[in-house]
């Protein structure tokens, strides 16, 4: 329809599965797949960017194959999903130039380009389809897109500690497909749907008991994917093994599906909050646990790894507060640490490069030998360690103070405990920071020149995280638009079932063929009137 800017909810998912298909027709020809890969995320970007700006007035709806809900399956763009989107595109594009980059200054020897440029289409094609999905069961498709593209991606390279590092992760992750298939399942069996928006009408009329048993099985599905505590020791043996790129990507984008999951479901199916204490309990476990395993550790991407689990009960903290500045402030935190977390593993990749080793004893005078590097260490670290004004400070303070406001003695038990583990991440980045680039290195370091090519796009995430502080108001401004959505749920609701139109699952054909056949059978019927289908 002209004028009618659906038709861009799906391309963030049709993009990169086209380039992927393309891609991998071409394996023989890395230079038309680099180039494929570039082209195809950067459109992704710029459509992310669009639905952000459109989602803005209003959700965007549209129906796979034309087949309206519940039968058929919505793809649907609202705020919070353009927001993940719009994040998620810059990050993979990102890392994608960067990892070209090393390909280029290896000889491409570390990954075998035929597979890696299709694989890496598919994830982020997951990815895409997990935000955008109006449906339980394509949440759960996007999941295994990733789950399929992330373990090849992980085992780059065929080295027996990458094997065992992904093994471990593909069980942990099947096992959580497995409790989320089974919750699809249980959830079918009590509601008979499993579209999001008619699973929020008919969820508050079964028996309270049944829908806690369902809230409770979607929760240990999506937590492991989230790395929350306890169900958060697989990440730190997975990650740090990968490829620095894949790293950076996994750390940047592989759990927070797994948060976006918790946000929609707790906010759409379950705003009754049955689960928020035991929530509020996992997150201040997560934080705690986390931030003590990186103080422990010696080697920085094994400390990274523990920040990155820490800082997810920051996000889990501000969805069980289930206010509006709660949720604000945790869909804020979340395209924060994406940026931060991402562009800090990408520099741990160039200190790996550079210094030969990410072990902080075998670290050192990095600062004197590469003060650009020093420099895109420093920024990012001091950002989620929270230091005024950046970014990971403001939110941070915008989840202590919806915790405050709460002020329930859970909640500021909570609020106590997201400043020490503030203190904590500061001292852990501090204490990776003296070692690795002031302190006098045990044996002469390699000195192995860092590509411009790799640099730049480490830059350029490093700046996007200082953007998210310029421009932390009007992004707090649409956060709080976004959770405001949120709470009304009937905006979401009405978007993909609108009264008198949809949810009787026919296909637009069929309706418009319907209602053409009524028209013409109907005495006096006017000839002018058209039907458009848009939404409100």
């Amino acid at each position: 329809m002209t004028g009618d800017p659906t038709w861009l909810v799906p391309l963030p998912v049709v993009l990169p599965l086209f380039g992927a298909g393309l891609a991998l027709a071409l394996y023989r020809r890395p230079r038309a797949q680099r180039a494929i890969s570039v082209v195809v995320l950067s459109l992704v970007l710029a459509v992310s960017v669009a639905l952000l700006v459109l989602a803005d007035s209003g959700p965007l709806v549209i129906d796979v194959g034309g087949w309206a809900a519940p039968v058929g399956i919505d793809l649907v763009a609202d705020r919070l999903s353009a927001l993940m989107l719009t994040v998620s595109s810059a990050v993979t594009l990102a890392v994608l130039l960067y990892s070209l980059a090393e390909g280029e200054a290896d000889g491409d020897e570390a990954a075998p380009v035929s597979i890696y440029h299709p694989t890496y289409l598919i994830l982020t094609a997951g990815v895409a389809n997990a935000f955008l999905s109006g449906d339980l069961f394509n949440i759960y498709v996007g999941f295994e897109i990733l789950l399929a593209a992330s373990y090849v991606l992980l085992t780059l390279g065929g080295t027996g500690e990458r094997i065992r590092a992904g093994s471990i992760y593909v069980v942990v992750a099947l096992l959580s497909s497995v409790l989320f298939l089974i919750a699809i399942a249980l959830v079918y069996a009590a509601t008979g749907t499993i579209n999001l928006a008619q699973l929020a009408v008919r969820l508050p009329e079964i028996d309270p008991g049944v829908r806690l048993l369902l809230q409770v099985m979607l929760l240990l599905a999506f937590g492991i994917k989230a790395a929350i505590f306890p169900l958060s020791a697989w990440l730190p043996d997975s990650y740090p093994t990968a490829p620095a790129p894949v790293t950076a990507v996994f750390a940047g984008l592989l759990t927070k599906v797994g948060v976006y999951a918790i946000i929609r479901t707790q906010t759409l199916l379950f705003p009754e909050g049955r689960a928020d204490d035991v929530l509020m309990w996992a997150a201040l476990a997560t934080m705690v646990v986390g931030i003590l395993g990186a103080v422990a550790q010696d080697d920085i991407k094994r400390l990274l790894s523990f920040t990155l689990v820490s800082h997810i009960g920051y996000m889990i903290f501000g969805i069980a507060l289930a206010t509006q500045a709660g949720w604000s402030a945790s869909i804020y935190y979340v395209a924060h640490h994406i940026t931060v977390q991402t562009a800090l593993f990408l520099v741990v990749g160039l200190i790996e490069r550079h210094g030969g080793s990410t072990s902080l004893d075998r670290l050192g005078g990095l600062a004197k030998l590469a003060p650009v590097l020093a420099l895109l260490f420093f920024v990012p670290a001091m950002n989620l360690g929270g230091i005024p004004p950046l970014s990971g400070f403001l939110g941070k303070v915008g989840l202590l103070q919806a915790g405050v406001q709460v002020g329930t003695p859970l909640a500021l038990t909570l609020v106590v405990g997201g400043v020490l583990v503030s203190l904590l991440t500061l001292y852990a980045l501090v204490k990776a920071w003296n070692k690795a680039f002031w302190q006098t290195p045990p044996v002469e370091p390699p000195r192995t020149p860092l590509p411009l090519g790799m640099i730049g796009p480490t830059a350029a995430l490093v700046g996007f995280g200082l953007l998210l502080t310029v421009g932390a108001g009007p992004l707090y401004g649409y956060t709080d638009r976004a959770a405001l959505t949120l709470q009304d749920r009937s905006i979401y609701i009405a978007s993909v079932l609108p009264d008198g139109e949809r949810g009787q699952g026919e296909s637009a054909e069929v309706a418009e063929e319907a209602e053409d056949a009524e028209h013409d059978d109907a005495p006096g019927a006017d000839a002018g009137a058209t039907t458009d289908g848009r939404r409100p």
